[in-house]
């Protein structure tokens, strides 16, 4: 089973994306801000990293940067607010792999993180689709 950390200032969201993932995926931490996530993410080392743009502390994308600096081939997806457009293409610049929008569709979000681990139109192979 992939491993994940959850990164979003507000723990209603936490909460809403371990409901969504948590049965797919082993979410390893949840972190309130971007340098807790990236704190987390040294320390666990997950498949995955759930990443919000807005978040005191360390913003996701001065997160995502340092996450990418250190780990090159970390999975990040982020995510944002509506009305963010602008900061979501800056975050698929600098290596986000995807992005998924507030308020979360439980859809989206799952095949948002599925694909993550396919390789060339067939999964790696850790996890039931």
């Amino acid at each position: 089973m992939y491993s994940g950390i959850i990164v979003d200032d507000a723990m209603i969201m936490r909460l809403r994306l371990l409901e969504i993932l948590g049965n797919y995926f082993n979410i390893m931490a949840m972190a309130s801000n971007g340098q807790e996530g990236l704190d987390f993410y040294a320390q666990y080392n997950p498949d995955f990293i759930m990443l919000d743009i807005s978040m005191p502390e360390k913003d996701g994308l001065h997160a995502l940067h340092e996450i990418l600096s250190r780990f090159p081939k970390a999975r990040v997806v982020i995510m944002s607010a509506v009305g963010q457009r602008q900061i979501v293409f800056e975050a698929l610049k600098l290596g986000a792999r995807d992005f998924i929008v507030k308020p979360f569709d439980s859809e989206r979000v799952l095949k948002s993180v599925k694909r993550l681990f396919e390789v060339k139109g067939r999964k790696e192979g850790k996890m039931e689709t």
